[in-house]
C-alpha cells in the first residue's frame, strides 16, 4: 500500500500543477502533451489521476484512518508495542 498512496501523491501534484498552470496561465500542460484536451493520451491520464485522487480518499478509510507513505510508520508501531 505504500507503493500505491506514494504513486497516488505524486499523480495528484501532477494534477494540481495542470490545474495550477490551467489557473494562473491559461495553458494546459496535459493537452499540450497531447496535442488537445480530448485525445486518448489526455483522456487517460485525466482518468488515472482522478482514480489515484479517489484511492487517497479511500486509503484512509481501508487501513483504519491512517495513510501511511513509509515503513519507518509500521517500525515505529511495532516498537511501540513491544
Amino acid at each position: 500500500m505504500i507503493i500505491a498512496n506514494f504513486i497516488a501523491y505524486i499523480l495528484c501534484i501532477i494534477g494540481a500543477l495542470n490545474w495550477g498552470l490551467y489557473g494562473i496561465f491559461d495553458f494546459n500542460l496535459v493537452s499540450w502533451i497531447f496535442q488537445g484536451p480530448r485525445t486518448a493520451g489526455a483522456i487517460t491520464l485525466y482518468v488515472i489521476i482522478a482514480v489515484a485522487a479517489l484511492w487517497l480518499i479511500i486509503s484512509p478509510i481501508i487501513t483504519g484512518w491512517g495513510l501511511r507513505l513509509s515503513r519507518r510508520d509500521e517500525d515505529s508501531a511495532a516498537r511501540a508495542h513491544r
